[in-house]
């Protein structure tokens, strides 16, 4: 039998809810704040039925808020019920916004207070199961899952699941922050491969003169300091995947040696002469336009073609529908449970502007703010202003959606609009200062000189 805490100082009220509501649950009474804490911690109740006017105020609420706020930072998920006198209706709807479940009005109605008592352990229940299945997820390899339900992520994930088991190249397209290591990872995951090493390597994030012999290793002496023979990412991937990001800023000479790689499965390493058969299955990613890339001949169209066998595109956050909002609830349970902090949600102020706002740094913005906010709260509720948004909603609607009224735009033209006055008033804000301007998008600085080089943006040349 459930057990169930009726908190009130009214005997009157403690004998009806008792003699109500006993044959369906075990009932556990306190008369005022002290003892009905101490129950509460003794008997761990799913629910609570709490009176805000309790001793030593009877005539007051602050003993009920404190007591309503013990309970929910014990355990942030139990469903308190606010049992309120009609004068008390302003305080008993200020308990809900602090995290009660549900109020109900004095005289209390046994046919309608058993409802509401019904429904809170239903959805007790509910969460509690789900918290279990979030739990198993996060014991699971996280690197390699992938989370959507929108149409397109669910097209995602069905090519990933037919592509998997084969050992084509594959190309995954989408703006920065968008997921694409996450679909490699998820490809390898599904791979007959997947006991083998998944190798990554960010081809924008190393000096030219370095990044051949990170790739394809060295012999001794082939350059002043190689004192050793050292072997590259690419034999490193052997019987496994070789991810390769931002494929599209490969330098020409580079991609002609990744291009026989390609087609011969040998690679020679630098200052070597022997062939080495290596057998590596290639993911790359990229964020930029491959078909201009190639119309400037900054990348050839054959290892284009040869990289591409099966490509993949991955949509924006801002296209993503419900996602954000699944996405903003995985991400808080993370942090919540890796900071050790007890948080039941996000307020609706914060749900309006996670729903509004135009995410230019993709997944990985969302997971920076969700982290800054989890960091950031002081009650059991994320507000707005935990995560980091500076700007009043209707601030910013203002300042974004710009558009001239019966102007003709596709949905892109409208996005990449949205993203570059965004970021652009943000670099103005900060006087372009980069550091400061990727803090305040919740963006790394690489992210934003994407977006700055994607928008043809100036920066100011601010520091950072």
């Amino acid at each position: 039998m459930e057990k169930l805490l009726i908190i009130d100082d009214s005997e009157e009220i403690r004998k009806q809810l008792k003699w109500g509501l006993g044959k369906e649950y075990a009932i556990i009474q306190g008369g005022d704040g002290r003892e009905g804490l101490e129950l509460f911690r003794e008997h761990a109740p799913k629910v609570v039925t709490l009176d805000l006017g309790l001793p030593p105020h009877p005539d007051g609420i602050e003993e009920g808020f404190r007591c309503l706020g013990e309970i929910l930072r014990e355990n942030p998920f139990t469903k308190v019920i606010i049992i309120s006198g009609n004068d008390e209706r302003e305080n008993a709807l200020k308990a809900i916004k602090e995290g009660a479940y549900d109020i109900h009005q004095k005289p209390v109605d046994l046919n309608e207070i058993k409802i509401v008592i019904r429904r809170a352990f239903h959805l007790y229940g509910i969460e509690e199961e789900n918290r279990k299945l979030h739990l198993a997820l996060e014991k699971t390899d996280d690197r390699s899952k992938m989370v959507g339900e929108c149409p397109k992520m669910l097209e995602v994930a069905s090519i990933i699941r037919k592509i998997a088991s084969s050992d084509v190249s594959v190309l995954v397209m989408g703006d920065s922050g968008t997921g694409k290591e996450l679909v490699a990872r998820a490809i390898h995951a599904q791979s007959l491969r997947k006991d083998g090493p998944f190798i990554p390597i960010n081809c924008g994030a190393i000096p030219e003169n370095l990044l051949e012999s990170e790739l394809f290793g060295h012999e001794k002496g082939a350059f002043t300091g190689a004192h050793t023979q050292v072997q590259g990412k690419v034999e490193f991937a052997h019987k496994g995947t070789l991810f390769l990001d931002e494929i599209g800023e490969l330098p020409a000479p580079l991609q002609v040696k990744l291009l026989r790689f390609l087609q011969e499965k040998t690679m020679q390493r630098v200052g070597g002469r022997d062939d080495i058969q290596v057998d590596t299955r290639i993911i790359a990613a990229t964020n930029i336009e491959m078909a201009r890339a190639i119309q400037e001949r900054r990348f050839r169209e054959d290892l284009y073609y040869r990289l591409g066998v099966i490509t993949i595109n991955l949509p924006p956050l801002s296209e993503r529908g419900s996602d954000i909002m699944l996405l903003s609830n995985l991400f808080l349970k993370r942090f919540s449970g890796q900071l050790n902090k007890k948080l039941r949600g996000f307020s609706p102020e914060a749900v309006e502007m996670i729903k509004s706002y135009g995410w230019p740094g993709n997944v990985r913005e969302l997971e920076n703010r969700v982290q800054r906010a989890v960091i950031m709260s002081e009650s059991s509720l994320i507000e707005s202003d935990d995560l980091g948004f500076s700007l009043k909603p209707e601030t910013k609607k203002k300042e974004v959606f710009a558009f001239t009224p019966g102007e003709m735009i596709t949905l892109k033209d409208a996005r990449d609009r949205v993203e570059k006055e965004f970021v652009a008033a943000s670099i103005e804000r900060n006087k372009g200062n980069i550091a400061k301007t990727a803090e305040e998008l919740g963006i790394s600085r690489p992210t934003l000189y994407d977006l700055i080089k994607k928008h043809a943006l100036a920066s100011s040349g601010g520091q950072g």
